[in-house]
């Protein structure tokens, strides 16, 4: 897959591919696989800009609060929450 992005957004978004399907990663935990722990917004940042959702699966990305946060693809947060319901994921 060809990204058309920042060097960091790409690196976020090919990070994202890795997450397997019915399971959820925080933003902090993408920051911390990142080897950038203090890089937690930048990486919501870069999630939230992913204009290849749902193919790069942006919705299983959550808060460390257990909240959804936002979602890029069409139909924002509902449908963010029906592609994690899809996958056996209640939130």
């Amino acid at each position: 897959m060809n990204f058309n992005g920042t060097k960091f957004q790409v690196k976020v978004w090919k990070y994202l591919l890795t997450i397997p399907k019915g399971q959820t990663r925080t933003y902090l935990e993408v920051a911390k696989a990142l080897q950038m722990p203090n890089a937690v917004r930048a990486v919501a940042n870069a999630v939230g800009k992913n204009p290849y959702a749902p193919k790069v699966p942006c919705h299983r990305v959550i808060r460390s609060d257990g909240r959804l946060g936002g979602y890029s693809g069409k139909g924002g947060i509902k449908t963010k929450k029906k592609l994690l319901k899809l996958e056996g994921i209640i939130i």
